[in-house]
């Protein structure tokens, strides 16, 4: 084989390479991709971030309700001293929890030993026309004195 030929053949398989590989074949399919990928990436953000403020709010109403438990089952607690409680929490912990006003929470006392406190609600809605109903229950002992 000569050298005359050697550089020759170099470069008819380069080219036969570039050829193969089809450098410029694909040139605007990123754009094609992206444009039949995105609704799928933004229904997937968007009920990502709906499934967040349901947790959201399922914690605020859980929370509502262990402060009214709390407050209710202390030593010789006024009537309504839970529900007052877990209003102003509510009222405190801004718009997670929606729809809580209606209903409002309720908390009862079973034979002067068992506390019980229900919030409920809607959890607030980042997808329109999607909505999940939210309720929550804490328990607890009534506080009361043992003789020694």
């Amino acid at each position: 084989m000569s050298t005359a030929a050697r550089p020759r053949s170099r470069r008819t398989v380069t080219a036969a390479r570039r050829h193969l590989a089809g450098v410029d074949r694909e040139r605007g399919a990123n754009p094609v991709e992206l444009a039949v990928m995105m609704p799928l990436i933004l229904v997937l953000l968007f009920a990502s971030i709906q499934i967040a403020a349901v947790f959201l709010a399922r914690s605020t109403a859980l929370n509502a309700a262990q402060s009214g438990v709390n407050a209710q089952r202390s030593y010789q607690a006024a009537n309504g001293a839970g529900v007052d409680t877990a209003t102003q929490f509510l009222n405190a912990a801004g718009d997670w929890l929606v729809g809580w006003t209606a209903p409002g929470p309720s908390c009862v006392v079973i034979d002067d030993v068992e506390v019980t406190c229900t919030v409920s609600g809607r959890s607030l809605s980042v997808i329109p026309g999607v909505d999940f109903a939210v309720q929550q229950t804490a328990h607890g002992t009534v506080e009361r004195v043992t003789p020694p």
